[in-house]
């Protein structure tokens, strides 16, 4: 059966040692999150995901959700009840704002538990994942009193959230939409229409579920520009607050899908269902996108949280199976074979997976603080540069994370061969989980045109132009350290790849709009490669100085994976600069027929 550990002591080093943490204590929240505190939160948080997410995850898998005729949803035993233990533990309020009944702990640790529970059962954690995105949307664009009536139900876990934006119609393009909503006189509206691939659309583990959902008002200009944000509860509520009726909305079936089988993906119907706009009529699209922006490094999250998962069953099998003998003669002459990590094949394959998921990591942590600073710093130049970083890097973050996670589950199953390809492992579902992260919140495809044609020249491209003065930075002022030269020049090579990049994409993109179609893949994977070397350069310069402090004798391991990322990985900027200078014209030649 699979197995999880959560990293916690990765974690830590990376929140103490490379990016100081506790430097930002006067940023509100900070000053409670000390050291002890959260070694203490990270610990009790371990726990839960590894004793009560985990191990529902396989069953959870194999039983999958139900529907029933009168459109109730069954989710397989024993998720509602560690639903309570999650919503119970304060989980979904760690970083809320305590007016409404949350902690006010840094969102830094609620990314870290994001990933401690997708790595523990990815289906699970959609459900408090959703809600927390919805709280998110509300907190900024709801009214006082929206924020009064839904949020602290659903920042203690009574309630959950979810977001419907998608139609059978139309999926990116949400200008098509046809959801309805007709004032009723009243300050409500009645909602109706379709909306598809909703996950967490209905379920019995909650005894409301407050629906984002986005319209258009009878009247509103078409496209985009008409679009409202309405919240929709599946139940309406009585005077004193409590759960009445239906309100009209109903699960009309659950897809059946590839993996995430525990979470259920609902087609939900609202048949003249009472809403309320939230925020500014024909404004929904701003409303919804900070939801969909928290659910997007939500999604880089999971990404990271299978590659993880993944990697760590691959190790243990990769220690135990026994098989051939090490080229270099036997390292186990006792045993009929030696375990196949004794291989180099095999060595590579678990050294790119543990490489990427510890810049992953960092890379998610150093945009974790970001958003708390954007959203928390009493120095507004300060603000603006976090909020910059977040926009360039949101993209980056889902985009690379969710293709390069991915790709690693695959790596990890292919270390168990056939037995890899057997559910019993665990391994399949692994693969089959992380291939919907690839696709939902903005497929990847779309992250990268987000990317190119929206964040790379924002203000003047005010924000890649500060990331690459702070690499440059990092370059010039640890030029000296000799122990840091084996990671330093290779990052100088690839920073060099994404400025001519860049100005690439500055001289040929406007004229010729194909040319940025055509490689914005590339530049995504491109800017995530350096942003992950320059991740590693920053922890092997705090692994060094640990080392000779006498410290934590396991960050020599730390040296190693870095100059291993920095010779296997890095140099794949190269590639991706030939593809982006190559332009469009073959990608674009051919004429449909021809395909």
């Amino acid at each position: 059966m699979p197995v999880y550990k959560a990293p916690v002591g990765d974690t830590l080093f990376l929140l103490n040692d490379v990016f100081a943490i506790g430097r930002h204590a006067n940023l509100p929240g900070f000053a409670d999150a000390s050291a002890d505190v959260i070694e203490a939160i990270l610990g009790e948080g371990a726990r839960l995901c590894e004793e009560v997410l985990q191990p529902l995850n396989a069953s959870g898998d194999r039983e999958g959700c139900s529907r029933h005729p009168d459109g109730r949803v069954t989710t397989p035993k024993g998720f509602k009840e560690a639903y309570q233990a999650y919503a119970g533990g304060g989980w979904i309020g760690l970083a809320m704002d305590p007016d409404h009944g949350g902690q006010g702990l840094p969102y830094t640790l609620g990314a870290v538990m994001n990933e401690y529970a997708s790595s523990a059962n990815m289906a699970f954690a959609m459900y408090p994942g959703l809600t927390m995105g919805a709280i998110a949307a509300l907190y900024v664009h709801g009214s006082d009193a929206q924020k009064r009536t839904w949020l602290p139900k659903m920042i203690d876990g009574t309630w959950s959230g979810t977001m419907n934006l998608t139609e059978p119609h139309c999926g990116t393009d949400l200008g098509l939409l046809k959801t309805k909503a007709v004032p009723n006189g009243d300050g409500s509206y009645a909602v109706t229409g379709t909306k598809i691939f909703i996950s967490a659309g209905e379920q019995d583990i909650t005894e409301n579920i407050i629906h984002l959902v986005l319209a258009r008002i009878e009247g509103a200009p078409a496209g985009t520009k008409g679009i409202s944000l309405f919240v929709v509860p599946r139940n309406k509520l009585r005077e004193d607050g409590s759960v009445a009726e239906n309100n009209h909305v109903s699960c009309g079936s659950i897809e059946h899908k590839m993996g995430i089988h525990g979470n259920a993906t609902c087609v939900m119907n609202y048949d003249g269902a009472e809403g309320w706009l939230v925020g500014e009529e024909n404004r929904g699209l701003n409303a919804m996108f900070v939801m969909m922006n928290e659910a997007r490094l939500g999604v880089a999250i999971q990404g990271l949280s299978q590659s993880e998962v993944a990697y760590q069953n691959a190790v243990a099998y990769a220690k135990e199976r026994l098989q051939g003998r090490a080229l270099t003669g036997p390292k186990e002459p006792d045993k009929p074979a030696d375990p196949i990590i004794v291989h180099p094949d095999v060595r590579r394959t678990l050294m790119s997976i543990k490489a990427f998921n510890e810049a992953a990591r960092a890379f998610v942590l150093w945009n974790a603080l970001k958003s708390d600073i954007s959203h928390r710093s009493g120095d507004s130049a300060e603000r603006q540069a976090a909020d910059d970083q977040l926009g360039l890097m949101t993209p980056v973050l889902k985009g690379v994370l969710t293709d390069i996670g991915f790709d690693n589950a695959v790596k990890a199953q292919q270390i168990f061969g056939g037995h890899g390809y057997i559910a019993e492992t665990g391994m399949e579902q692994f693969v089959r989980d992380a291939r919907i992260a690839m696709i939902y919140e903005g497929a990847n495809g779309v992250q990268a045109m987000d990317l190119v044609g929206r964040k790379l020249g924002r203000d003047g491209g005010r924000a890649i132009m500060a990331f690459f003065n702070e690499v440059g930075g990092f370059l010039k002022e640890n030029a000296g350290d000799e122990g840091l030269k084996p990671l330093l020049g290779p990052l100088q090579l690839s920073l060099g790849h994404l400025q001519q990049a860049a100005m690439w994409f500055m001289n040929n993109a406007l004229a010729k709009p194909d040319n940025a179609g055509a490689s914005a893949s590339d530049f995504m994977h491109l800017l995530g490669l350096v942003s992950l070397g320059y991740m590693w350069a920053r922890m092997a310069k705090a692994a060094q100085e640990k080392l000779k402090a006498g410290a934590d004798p396991r960050m020599s391991a730390k040296l190693v994976t870095a100059r291993f990322f920095m010779e296997r990985a890095l140099p794949e900027t190269a590639a991706h600069l030939a593809r982006i200078t190559a332009g469009a014209d073959t990608t674009m030649a051919l004429a449909p027929e021809q395909f």
